[in-house]
């Protein structure tokens, strides 16, 4: 990094005033279409959703070349970058000028997304003229070249209203040409590239420059400039149609009023650089987050009307925003932003001095991604829900996250600082005269946690793993239940009034395997870096959202489909927790009962499956809550439902398994880990690998229990699928704790290979008597199948440990024997979590392939034979890569080699 004495105070003024100007003719190109795009719009006769495309394709390429041009900059230096990519933008913009259709202008809106990319070269550039101490001032000033999408829009409605929007197009394509050559020929080669080319050093390698985004800081940094900047992005083009359209102003009314916004969330970066300097960047993120929360909710609240039931009757009165108040907040909104901007930035070159190229190209990419992704979101949602200040609902949930993420991980960071003192504390205040600290409290944390030491384990040891293995059970068992949840409800919703297609109802019993599955990959993590005992509890307290979200939706017929989405999705919150529940539990065991122990709680968790299947269609028949859960739904045939117990059911379970969490379980120190520390199974190719194998066997669990109710009704209307369809769930759970046994007698590899064998022997038996129209043949070669992948389930978790005994001596040789059974235990825990995640998908795959296979064929057969390709896949990678001589496990498995790898237990 540069100081003060290796750059005089001309040559800093010259870069950082050249830069400026440079990014604010590129950041007026790169927002042209918050403009012209309104002209295209009506010409092209686009509707909110396409509109939002198209003002977002240019910050797609803008975000995404950010991380590449990052990386040229601090190889081949600022100048030269920076005016090869104005000059390249400049010809992208002349272009658009002979589009002639929607894709052509796409097209074309890809090329002038470079400009875009111009934040990350400056950034880059300008950094390395200035000490750490002025950094946050001078990337402050240089990121006030925000304005240039002020000026568009001061400026733009004018040119079009004279010229046309192609008018636009020239003059812009124009300045930012002439601009791009004046920076070549006046701009100097910053001071680190010159020392380089005199000492004859080595441009810093790709690997170099990428190494620090394995650290989950760099990716919360992105978060926050997804907000500050991409939201910043996203108003600046959404404006001018939001305001047309809500206030019925015109085109030059609009952009000068979006440009208000635009103004304050540009200008005010510099001060929100000298506040970091000052203040620290910390703080100033505080501040923008906290008032960023109030400005956004007066801004999402719509117009409404109220009526209240006074003592003499209906008063009535409504809330609404005007156009002068909107502005107003808006531009207070704006200033806040622009701090923001400059914050995070402020922490960058000083977190990440020798790679600002790479991290602020990363940072920048994501933040730009919300320029991309917001756009089309607000038009999405405006469609789908038809309310205009929904876009700021958005903002508002965003902001809300990350606000919470930075207060926790500054918490951790305090508690890691101060960690003894404040354990020495009582849990309230009011128990300060009784506390006695490590008596009076049952401790959290178990400092020393030795299961291989069998007299550690016969003392204590194993008391305290059960209680906490009995404690995880029913909670994944509850989370497994509102998982799929939805797999009942969807069949009955059409009977109780609700007017919805199959298709939609596949999207609905698809959502909740789709969300669980994304979501596991991060719970994959968690439990190492929050601690199980925490973990456990929030887990399992969020399934009260989709619990009792569905037992007040589905009590009125009008409910938007949209809503039922939008629970459909929390729903998979139950399919994150078996993730981070596996993690958990298997630190607690020694390796003799590791596996028993981890049987236990995958198959009594995926238990629940069948318990909310067996349940649910008997608690629906009768007000088992009487007054308080609501009346009854009249079904089509004068029947009634209480459809409604279907998600509040399972409440009062929910609340009991959160207290018993938060107060009976507990965290192992020696089991944290930082995600850099478990990202290394990315690296891994058996990662990989069973991440298929495990989908083509949990998945498939998982995904036929969530289809195969609807699945039924459809094949077979006459029978009465909920009466029989919990079975197969059931089968499935017993199965996987049951025949654990098999492959430690086998091996997990040959029992995996037979088991996709007779899953292939199965499907086809599934798909031929489906043809034929035979329910008893159909169904038994699903409960077939159902217990097969009952037995994969644990062989293939088996698997894991014992190739990871083998695989981590020979990748790591240098460590010794303890470090080699932590990060063989580490990295087995960290990859059973992942592939389940991976796997998990299986829960939107396999219904919305069926749902698919319907609509095209008019049955499900289609997809049933592409899952039986899928299973002749995992049968040639476990032979190829495990079990055939020569083969991974092969050797292990035919008991000719001993050792740490062939004692490692089930999984």
């Amino acid at each position: 990094m540069q100081t003060v004495a290796t750059a005089s105070r001309a040559d800093q003024t010259r870069a950082l005033s050249l830069s400026t100007i440079a990014f604010t003719a590129c950041f007026a190109v790169w927002t042209i279409f918050s403009i012209i795009g309104v002209a295209i719009k009506a010409e092209l006769g686009l509707n909110d959703t396409q509109f939002g495309l198209l003002v977002a394709t240019p910050i797609l390429t803008g975000s995404v070349t950010r991380l590449f041009l990052g990386v040229w900059t601090e190889k081949y230096g600022g100048r030269l970058v920076f005016s090869s990519q104005m000059i390249l933008t400049a010809l992208a913009t002349w272009a658009l000028t002979l589009a002639d259709s929607y894709i052509m202008y796409l097209i074309a809106a890809l090329g002038i997304g470079l400009a875009g990319g111009s934040f990350i070269i400056g950034v880059a550039y300008v950094s390395r003229w200035y000490d750490a101490g002025h950094q946050g001032t001078a990337l402050g000033i240089f990121g006030a070249g925000n304005v240039g999408a002020a000026v568009t829009k001061f400026v733009a409605p004018f040119v079009m209203v004279a010229y046309g929007w192609h008018g636009v197009a020239y003059v812009w394509a124009a300045g930012l040409a002439i601009i791009g050559v004046l920076f070549f020929l006046l701009a100097k080669d910053d001071p680190e590239l010159v020392e380089r080319r005199k000492t004859g050093a080595k441009a810093p390698s790709l690997a170099q420059q990428f190494a620090p985004l394995k650290n989950l800081q760099v990716w919360r940094f992105s978060l926050y400039y997804f907000f500050v900047f991409g939201a910043f992005v996203a108003l600046a083009l959404w404006m001018p149609h939001y305001l047309i359209d809500v206030y019925g102003v015109d085109v030059k009314t609009a952009g000068m009023a979006a440009a208000s916004f635009s103004l304050s969330a540009s200008l005010f970066r510099a001060y929100g650089g000298h506040l970091s300097d000052k203040f620290g960047a910390r703080q100033v993120m505080y501040w923008t987050f906290g008032f960023a929360l109030v400005l956004l909710f007066m801004l999402s609240y719509p117009p409404t009307d109220y009526v209240i039931q006074g003592k003499d009757g209906p008063i009535a009165f409504s809330t609404s925003m005007g156009f002068w108040p909107f502005i107003a907040v808006l531009f207070t909104l704006g200033f806040f932003m622009s701090l923001g901007k400059a914050a995070v930035f402020k922490h960058i070159p000083v977190y990440y001095p020798k790679h600002v190229g790479a991290v602020g190209g990363l940072v920048g990419m994501i933040g730009g991604l919300g320029g991309f992704v917001l756009p089309i979101a607000f038009g999405a949602l405006l469609d789908l829900t038809g309310i205009y200040t929904s876009c700021f609902a958005l903002l508002f949930g965003l902001v809300g996250i990350a606000l919470t993420w930075m207060h926790l991980s500054i918490r951790a960071m305090e508690r890691a600082a101060h960690g003894p003192a404040l354990d020495e504390l009582p849990s309230l205040p009011e128990m300060q005269e009784i506390h006695v600290p490590g008596k009076t409290v049952m401790p959290r944390v178990l400092a020393d946690w030795h299961p291989e030491d069998a007299t550690f384990w016969a003392d204590k040891g194993r008391a305290v793993a059960r209680r906490n293995l009995w404690i995880s059970i029913p909670a994944l068992l509850l989370a497994f239940s509102v998982w799929m949840v939805w797999s009942v409800v969807v069949a009955r919703l059409p009977a109780i009034g609700f007017d919805f297609t199959p298709g939609q109802l596949f999207w609905l019993a698809a959502l909740p395997g789709l969300s669980g599955a994304t979501l596991r990959i991060f719970y994959s993590f968690m439990v190492p870096i929050f601690g199980g005992r925490l973990w456990t509890t929030l887990s399992t307290a969020s399934l009260l959202l989709p619990a009792m979200g569905i037992g007040y939706a589905v009590q009125n017929p009008d409910t938007p489909y949209l809503i039922f989405l939008v629970l459909a999705l929390l729903c998979g919150f139950g399919g994150g927790n078996f993730a981070s529940s596996m993690a958990n539990i298997g630190y607690f065991f020694p390796k003799a009962e590791k596996g028993n122990a981890l049987a236990l709680n995958a198959g009594l968790g995926n238990l629940g499956v069948s318990v909310m299947q067996f349940l649910v269609p008997i608690v629906i028949t009768a007000g088992v809550f009487g007054a308080l859960g609501g009346q009854p739904q009249t079904m089509s045939d004068g029947g009634q439902l209480w459809m409604q117990n279907a998600g509040f059911v399972w409440v009062p379970f929910i609340l009991a398994a959160t207290v018993a969490a938060w107060l009976g379980m507990n965290d192992i120190a020696d089991a944290r880990a930082s995600f850099a520390d478990q990202a290394v199974i990315f690296s891994r190719k058996h990662n990989w690998l069973m991440c298929i194998l495990y989908t083509g066997t949990f998945g498939s669990f998982i995904g036929y229990s969530a289809g195969f109710p609807l699945l039924t009704r459809l094949a077979f209307p006459e029978v009465n699928a909920l009466n029989y369809v919990f079975l197969g769930p059931l089968v499935g759970a017993l199965s996987r704790a049951g025949t654990g046994w098999i492959s430690d007698r086998f091996g997990g590899g040959r029992v995996t290979f037979w088991t996709f064998a007779a899953m292939i022997a199965a499907t086809f038996g599934v798909i031929s008597f489906l043809g034929l129209g035979s329910f008893i043949g159909f169904f038994a070669c699903f409960m077939a199948l159902f217990f097969l992948t009952g037995v994969g389930n644990a062989s293939t978790f088996q698997m894991i440990p014992v190739i990871m005994g083998r695989e981590v001596p020979r990748l790591m040789p240098h460590l010794g024997v303890e470090e080699r059974k932590r990060q063989i235990a580490m990295e087995s825990g960290a990859i059973v979590a992942f592939t389940s995640a991976i796997a998990a998908y299986g829960a939107f795959f396999i219904p919305k392939a069926y749902g698919t296979s319907i609509a095209m064929t008019g049955s499900a057969v289609g997809a049933l034979w592409g899952f039986l390709f899928f299973y002749v896949i995992c049968v040639a990678i476990t032979w190829l890569v495990y079990t055939r001589p020569g083969g991974l496990l092969h050797d292990i498995e035919h008991g000719r080699i001993a050792g740490d790898a062939a004692a490692q237990p089930a999984q």
